[in-house]
């Protein structure tokens, strides 16, 4: 679980999602129970990019399991897409925004330069109601300048 081994106990017929909230994760959000939203979602080993609220918890036993608490590194720094979501003023009520960056995540993972087209694609599971995607197809492309060493603003800060 976010690069820690844990162990919790699951109930007949609990999702990962419950199972996840339970335990503290409330990142992992409830959004419409049914996969559409990506509100819930999650990094689930190599599988990449999940709804958690429509897998089994019980069938994760030994996955690598990641939610949006994950993201931060060991001393609570933002991840640069974390702080690039804010300072393109991508997240308003940020009840999406988990799984937004979840989802801007696992595509990075597989794609270090995303044209904007691609960034649209990768977040259409993903539904906001706040910000409209703008801001956050921005912020994505921001993120992956700064982590491809690309972007000229974040020269000589650190």
């Amino acid at each position: 679980m976010n690069g820690e081994d844990e162990q919790f106990a699951v109930s007949s017929g609990e999702t990962l999602m419950e199972t996840l909230r339970g335990a503290g994760y409330y990142g992992v959000k409830n959004g419409c129970d049914e996969g559409v939203c990506g509100a819930c979602n999650v990094i689930l080993g190599d599988e990449g990019v999940t709804r958690s609220c429509l897998v089994p918890a019980a069938s994760c036993d030994g996955a690598e399991v990641m939610t949006v608490e994950g993201l931060a590194d060991d001393d609570g720094g933002l991840h640069p897409l974390q702080s690039a979501f804010l300072e393109h003023g991508a997240a308003q009520c940020s009840y999406c925004i988990p799984g937004v960056l979840l989802a801007s995540y696992d595509l990075l993972q597989r794609n270090d330069e995303p044209t904007e087209s691609e960034v649209a694609d990768g977040l259409s599971g993903n539904i906001c109601r706040c910000t409209g995607y703008v801001q956050q197809i921005e912020a994505v492309q921001a993120a992956a300048d700064r982590l491809s060493g690309s972007d000229a603003s974040s020269e000589g800060s650190g």
